[in-house]
């Protein structure tokens, strides 16, 4: 009896080696998976890849477009209406152009050189195409600042589908692997598992910073059309104190 026992721990302390063992071997470094994953599973990884890349060029490009149209605002505020003050519409309309990359000037400038064109008399029909000039530089303005964002919403909702299905096809292939090596160890399966993990960690990363940035965006565009609403109803109210003086 005491034997047998001793020859049954024996026999598992064996196997239990034997799977240490097995299992000292599989490496999980970044070059050990790659080189452990299929093809489809590498073709998932690299479509995360080129997804991460793309929302980092339009993380970039719109920080960088904001960034300055927000500090040129802040500079071209206070100096037209300075010179709309003055009523000086002819070095109000020069301010605007020296600073294109405004919102604000855009909407502005389109307002002023309506009303330029009309004569500069403040009529009722001047002050209303006025206003239709500011609500379609508006439209422009607006469409600009959303430029890119539907890239940011489309891989922050596709990103996690994507990593999923290479974790479908990582466990498909771990099952593939211990149909045809017919054994249970941990070397069976640890290149499918590895896919699996990789590339839903993979998808979370690229899709978390890109949904994350697109409500930061989306929020500084929705600051920035109340700001031309009201730069728009501020000239108006302008134009017509003007047509009140006559």
């Amino acid at each position: 009896m005491i034997l047998a026992q001793l020859t049954h721990f024996a026999t598992h302390a064996v196997s239990s080696l034997a799977f240490l063992q097995e299992e000292q071997t599989v490496s999980f470094s970044p070059m050990g998976l790659w080189e452990h994953m299929g093809n489809l599973a590498r073709a998932v990884a690299v479509i995360l890849f080129i997804e991460s890349i793309w929302s980092l060029a339009v993380m970039i490009d719109r920080y960088l477009y904001f960034s300055a149209a927000r500090k040129q605002s802040r500079e071209f505020a206070p100096k037209v209406a300075g010179a709309l003050k003055d009523s000086k519409l002819e070095e109000a309309i020069k301010i605007a152009d020296r600073n294109k990359k405004s919102h604000l000037a855009e909407v502005v400038t389109a307002g002023l050189q309506e009303f330029r064109a009309s004569g500069g008399a403040a009529t009722a029909n001047t002050i209303e195409s006025s206003q239709r000039a500011l609500e379609r530089a508006e439209a422009i303005v607006h469409a600009k600042l959303k430029r890119g964002l539907s890239v940011l919403a489309t891989i922050g909702s596709t990103a996690p589908f994507v990593g999923l299905f290479g974790t479908v096809v990582g466990i498909l292939n771990a099952f593939q692997q211990i149909a045809t090596q017919k054994t249970s160890g941990i070397g069976a399966v640890a290149g499918g598992i590895s896919e699996a993990l990789v590339t839903t960690a993979f998808g979370l990363l690229v899709a978390i910073p890109a949904v994350m940035a697109f409500n930061y965006f989306t929020g500084r565009v929705e600051a920035f059309d109340v700001e031309m609403d009201n730069s728009s109803s501020e000239l108006i109210d302008y134009f017509i104190k003007q047509s009140n003086k006559r």
